[in-house]
């Protein structure tokens, strides 16, 4: 980050952001505010959370990738973005507010971090997910990464709520550094914590202080989503059994291994996993199934390191790979996904259109097998060119060639 950079435009960011608080009235400090932060898990324990809140009768916001929510009032995040800027998180809150609100969810990325998105907004507790590569060429390095994230820690540590939490992931590298902030609360979870724990891919089940948990969902990161969830609900003052019978009604989570179901004799499904590691989870959570997968790779012009990485780990777990087109911005899409297959031992199939990717690698599937399309996950658009946005939806794509494929069988 340039010096330039730091004189003028990170005071102009910390202004916005003081101004939108004080304009709307510190919103914040009239609700119970949780910040969600990590590279991955953060939608997914959102939306757990919420779920859990408004199952137990209060009244919640939710900021997030997928939507923005408050109570029963839903709307996609059409933005690109996790939390937009120009003071939106506290019209946001402000309305909350406005609509008899109690809590707050927020996710919180380092990029946002990086503009003071996070200022202001008088934290009452926050869920460290875990730290994995990413966003590396625009930090700079994994450290600055780390650093960037860690400033919402540090805005945690200075808010002015009592009790305040930290309830971060103690199998994670960088957790430590979490779970060492001077704050009143230190709630550390991870894998060990659930006892019993079965993992399949139509969900998990697991014990904690001796209540069972059923849910929906597959893979180990969703045992260690939900007990971040555990973890906090638990310091809010939720019944453990309530969490319980919250999270076995999470049916389904827009973008994040969602199944789409039209009677098809195999598993269709849809997923952000845009990172090697949460590339390797998704499969590894279908890992007794032929997997057929369709993958690009998300940024052009980021993120080069990953893109061999990416076709290898889809090479060595599937038995057919699709790739396409993702989100090229300005670069070359051929260029991306040439890319990819050098990572690659077997030549995959490219189809650069990415309908008729998902097109052939249904029509390409056995009885029992799993189809996985990852990398957008809910992203609204496909970004091309000279900030030219092309509508779009995987999951919506995925049903209308389920549909067709079914009327010409």
């Amino acid at each position: 980050m340039s010096r330039l950079y730091r004189t003028l435009v990170l005071p102009y960011h910390f202004l916005w952001a003081f101004l939108s608080a004080a304009y709307y009235g510190f919103p914040a400090k009239k609700l119970t505010v949780i910040g969600v932060t990590g590279t991955k898990g953060k939608s997914s324990v959102s939306e757990m959370l919420y779920a859990v809140l408004t199952d137990s009768g209060h009244t919640a916001a939710l900021a997030g990738t997928i939507r923005f929510a408050i109570g029963a009032q839903s709307e996609p995040n059409l933005y690109k973005m996790t939390l937009p800027g120009h003071g939106f998180i506290q019209r946001f809150l402000a309305r909350a507010v406005r609509e008899g609100a109690t809590h707050a969810i927020v996710e919180l990325t380092s990029e946002g971090a990086l503009q003071y998105r996070h200022a202001f907004l008088s934290l009452d507790a926050l869920i460290f997910t875990n730290l994995q590569e990413e966003h590396l060429e625009s930090h700079g390095s994994f450290e600055k990464y780390f650093r960037a994230k860690f400033r919402i820690a540090r805005a945690l540590a200075r808010s002015g709520k009592r009790p305040r939490a930290i309830i971060a992931n103690a199998g994670d590298p960088r957790g430590k550094d979490f779970l060492a902030l001077p704050v009143e609360d230190r709630l550390p979870f991870s894998f060990s914590d659930a006892a019993a724990a079965v993992v399949r891919d139509d969900g998990v089940s697991f014990l904690y202080r001796d209540t069972r948990f059923d849910v929906p969902h597959p893979g180990r990161f969703t045992v260690m989503n939900a007990l971040a969830v555990i973890r906090t609900s638990l310091w809010l003052g939720i019944p453990v059994d309530a969490i319980a019978r919250a999270l076995a009604a999470v049916k389904r989570i827009a973008g994040r291994a969602e199944r789409i179901e039209a009677g098809q004799d195999f598993i269709a499904v849809v997923d952000y996993a845009h990172t090697p590691d949460s590339l390797r989870a998704i499969y590894g959570a279908y890992k007794d199934r032929r997997k057929v997968c369709v993958l690009g790779n998300t940024g052009g012009g980021r993120d080069v390191w990953k893109r061999p990485l990416m076709g290898g780990i889809a090479d060595e777990a599937c038995a057919e790979v699709f790739l396409t087109d993702e989100d090229p911005y300005d670069e070359n899409p051929e260029s991306i996904v040439e890319a990819m297959a050098k990572g690659m031992k077997r030549a995959p199939r490219i189809i650069m259109d990415r309908r008729e990717a998902i097109r052939a690698a249904l029509r390409a599937a056995r009885a029992g097998d799993a189809v996985l399309i990852t990398g957008k996950g809910t992203d609204p658009f496909i970004m091309r060119a000279k900030g030219a946005k092309e509508p779009w939806s995987d999951a919506r794509v995925v049903r209308e060639e389920l549909e067709r494929l079914r009327t010409e069988s």
